[in-house]
């Protein structure tokens, strides 16, 4: 039950900032599930993909989704996603936790000071939104995580999309990236005998559907910059957390 308000949590986080999704989940499925770290990182990523998913579908029926946005942005992310998730598979997990829980601490800088409005007036930059797009996915394809927050500040500042644009693009983003990512890592890990909590991840993935509803009818109503404060601060306290587990 635990795990499910969680995952109801995560799809808050996706729903209103168009990021936090898996930098919430892995938390989620190593000390309330008890995954090993691995098989929760690669697990996370199914589990936000199939979220993001679902809000893309909603999001292209209201015409929020840059497209363009998604190819110049998103394709080189998979490419560096797939990267970041195979050398993932090389190195100690407490070391991905350890890199897992500095990329929180960045995040919740970030969003702490962020304060970006609800429209960009920088032109597109299609060569700098292709490295950064590079970047992002070897990062989060190593960790594991989609990188929302790192996402939605290149669309706005990077490739001039409005505020509410640039969180349906990341979804989307979000998703293509995060199959990727899990692609690899169960193809590695499948061949070592890894076995996937297929139930949890199903369960996981409609609560956190339910959730993203939520967050969408809060981001509507609720002042954005308190919220991104607030979950700045949750970010810290879970960074933290995953610090003191890791280095035990």
């Amino acid at each position: 039950m635990l795990a499910l308000v969680g995952a109801i949590v995560i799809g808050v986080s996706l729903g209103l900032f168009g990021s936090g999704g898996s930098i919430l989940t892995v938390p989620v499925l190593l000390y309330l599930l008890h995954m090993p770290a691995q098989l929760a990182i690669a697990s996370s990523l199914l589990i936000v993909a199939g979220i993001s998913l679902f809000g893309s579908v909603r999001n292209g029926l209201q015409r929020l989704i840059s497209w363009r946005h998604v190819l110049w942005f998103g394709v080189p992310g998979m490419l560096g996603t797939y990267g970041g998730a195979w050398l993932g598979t090389l190195v100690d997990a407490r070391w991905q936790l350890l890199v897992f829980a500095l990329l929180m601490l960045v995040a919740a800088v970030m969003m702490w000071r962020s304060k970006i409005g609800e429209h960009s007036s920088k032109a597109f930059k299609p060569i700098k939104i292709v490295i950064d797009g590079l970047l992002v996915g070897l990062i989060t394809g190593f960790v594991g995580v989609g990188g929302g927050f790192l996402i939605v500040p290149a669309l706005v500042l990077l490739g001039g999309l409005s505020m509410p644009v640039g969180v349906a693009t990341s979804l989307v983003i979000i998703a293509m990236k995060s199959f990727v990512g899990f692609g690899k890592y169960y193809w590695v890990m499948a061949a070592q005998g890894a076995v996937f909590d297929w139930r949890s991840i199903g369960l996981m993935i409609i609560a956190g559907i339910i959730g993203s509803f939520v967050g969408s009818a809060l981001g509507k109503r609720l002042p954005k910059q308190q919220l991104q404060r607030a979950f700045a601060v949750f970010l810290a306290i879970m960074a933290a957390v995953v610090i003191y587990q890791s280095v035990l």
